[in-house]
């Protein structure tokens, strides 16, 4: 917002996984997610911040909509100002993030479009003195990437570090009161009050019409040549509910009522005074005298009670506020720290499952010095294994190729692919295995690699006609089929086939991506088959007795534990029964008749630890295996 600069460049060394809308996904930001999101920084200068804060309306240039989109109402906001380079805070965020909120902010009069589309509505938390950099940059040190940028995506942890920096600065509430009761000395002013035919009631209504200007129309523009500061009191007095105005004027008319007696006393004074004047012309002008000053005199008391009970409101409601902020800020902390049990909890029973494994006596583990053992199991035609390719382990994106010999729960690291790959397809062609398309975590890949067991080397094979990653890949009639994925700006529906004999890939006709389809290579086309019962994505599909299961993904909501299963015979697909675990983004395959499934995410956006089987008539079972670290994003296929 007028920064001058994109505050965000590509982190090329970012470790977390990437978002699982590829439709979104961005290298301008930190990229956390969503649930990782404490708070965000928004930007401005001299000659923007006027215009934030009196329409309450925080933007960004559009790259920044990848984590804009994630702003919740209630997330803590904070706004840095270039000019001075200070942040100030707290804001919170009065709705969701979206795209042009106000199509032309921050242009000449508005005559174009907005150069910062990703845009929040805001408000004030709490009122806090802003904070010269030398204090703040510390705490958000590792967002820096150059010296005079960083990126505005706040942790949990920087969010309330921050915000308990702030809050040791937050503006005391005797200042409002006090400049407050000033301008209501100014209006209720003594002298001029018997020039008022109502009375008390007059007091009242002036009352009102003073809080409705204050509470409505607070003039932000003529805050903002000076400190900043003071501008954030008249926006929290802006955003005063209702109820608390009308308190004020509810306690004021009580007052008024009892003072009515007063007002009547006096003025039976000045009629009979009247009166007597009638008979005693000469004493009419002293009797008059001593009735208007009985009438000042009264009234001025009237007005300096009314002044001290506004005044004790007006501050009682600033001390309302600021323990309305603390409350606020302590259910936030205790939030905090519920997560954060919860993931402890969570790690603990993953711990207990992992000592459990390493006590069973049937656990071996294959390194280098134990290559007899290995080529052993190789060699046994009845030890089934399966392949694991790439992923990403929660630190890293792999390029590892692992064989997996899960009844034994033993694993032997190959040699590994040319480069880290994750949400890539994989298909068996010729005795080799083919890995195609994914990425990187920052970019997504066209390249196709092959690998053959027998000399453990890797080939680079034809591109794909285009970049794309968590697509689809099955081997058909000695060709390979690509479908479907995305690329980080739409998802595909489009399908490749690569023909050998060719030596290219060669596109075919698009499948439908809300529905489950048939393709038959005979003809070149998709055909229509029964819907699923559940929408899911990011699901794992695998054949076991000549069925199709589709295992966990992810329902629009969150992560699903239910299978499903399709019986070409009927043309129907039937609720399966579920996993232990609700993941997606895991890999599946199946070794004697049983269906394993290894790895993935949870709802929780952790990565799953553990593997689970399924055989027919005994249901599913899962273990921690000792050999597989935590892993998802990963490709895995049985040769």
């Amino acid at each position: 917002m007028g920064a001058g600069k994109n505050t965000t460049t590509v982190d090329i060394n970012r470790s977390g996984p990437m978002p699982p809308n590829l439709v979104n996904s961005t290298a301008h930001a930190r990229n956390l997610k969503k649930s990782q999101l404490g708070g965000v920084i928004f930007g401005c200068k001299n000659n923007t911040m006027n215009e934030c804060l009196s329409k309450q309306l925080f933007g960004l240039p559009a790259t920044h909509i990848s984590y804009v989109k994630n702003i919740d109402p209630g997330l803590p906001l904070f706004l840095f100002n270039y000019s001075d380079r200070k942040l100030h805070g707290i804001f919170e965020a009065a709705g969701s993030g979206q795209m042009n909120i106000d199509p032309y902010g921050w242009t000449a009069g508005g005559s174009q479009r907005t150069q910062y589309p990703a845009q929040v509505q805001i408000c004030v938390r709490l009122q806090c003195h802003p904070l010269p950099e030398v204090q703040f940059k510390p705490i958000i040190a590792a967002n820096y990437h150059n010296r005079n940028h960083f990126w505005f995506e706040l942790d949990h942890a920087q969010t309330r570090k921050l915000m308990s920096l702030f809050a040791s600065l937050a503006v005391s509430p005797s200042t409002s009161v006090s400049e407050d009761t000033a301008n209501l000395r100014i209006i209720y002013q003594p002298v001029s009050l018997p020039q008022r035919d109502g009375g008390f009631e007059t007091i009242v209504s002036e009352v009102q019409n003073h809080l409705d200007c204050k509470f409505d129309s607070v003039d932000v523009s003529s805050c903002l040549d000076g400190k900043n500061w003071p501008l954030e009191n008249q926006l929290d007095m802006n955003i005063i509910e209702q109820d608390e105005k009308n308190l004020i004027l509810k306690q004021l008319q009580e007052l008024a009522s009892k003072h009515g007696a007063n007002d009547l006393s006096l003025t039976d004074y000045v009629e009979d005074s009247a009166a007597i004047n009638d008979n005693h012309l000469e004493e009419k002008s002293s009797e008059e005298q001593m009735g208007l000053g009985l009438r000042n005199e009264g009234s001025a008391s009237a007005s300096f009670d009314s002044q001290c009970i506004i005044a004790q409101l007006v501050q009682g409601m600033e001390e309302l506020k600021v323990f309305k902020a603390e409350q606020t800020l302590k259910v936030y902390y205790l939030e905090q720290k519920l997560v954060d049990a919860e993931e402890q909890i969570q790690r603990l029973k993953d711990r207990c499952m992992m000592l459990e494994s390493m006590c069973s006596p049937t656990v071996e583990y294959i390194n280098d010095r134990a290559s007899d053992t290995f080529d052993d199991l190789y060699k046994d035609p009845t030890n089934e294994s399966i392949y694991l390719v790439g992923g990403y382990d929660g630190q890293s994106w792999l390029p590892a190729l692992d064989l997996y010999f899960p009844a034994r729960d033993v694993l032997k690291s190959l040699k590994p692919m040319s480069t880290v790959r994750a949400y890539a397809s994989i298909a068996h062609l010729n005795n080799e295995i083919y890995i195609f398309g994914g990425g990187n975590g920052h970019s997504w890949y066209d390249t196709v690699e092959s690998y053959n067991p027998t000399n453990d080397q890797w080939t680079l094979r034809p591109s794909l006609t285009g970049k794309r990653g968590s697509l689809g890949g099955a081997t058909l009639n000695d060709k390979i089929f690509a479908v479907g994925g995305g690329n980080g700006l739409e998802c595909l529906s489009d399908v490749e086939m690569l023909d050998l004999n060719v030596g290219r890939w060669i596109q075919q006709d698009q499948c439908c991506k809300s529905s489950a389809e048939r393709f038959d290579p005979r003809e070149h086309s998709w055909t229509r088959i029964a819907s699923m019962n559940t929408k899911r994505g990011c699901h794992s599909l695998a054949v076991l007795n000549e069925k199709l299961y589709a295992l966990g993904g992810f329902d629009g909501t969150k992560m699903v534990p239910s299978t499903e299963i399709f019986d070409p015979r009927l043309g129907l697909w039937v609720d399966g029964e579920p996993m232990n675990q609700s993941r997606g983004y895991s890999a599946a395959a199946v070794v004697d008749e049983s269906i394993y499934v290894i790895g993935g995410v949870r709802s929780d956006e952790n990565i799953v630890g553990t593997v689970e089987h399924f055989k027919e008539g005994e249901g599913w079972q899962e273990s921690y295996t000792r050999t597989i670290s935590k892993r998802c994003f990963l490709s895995a296929i049985v040769l």
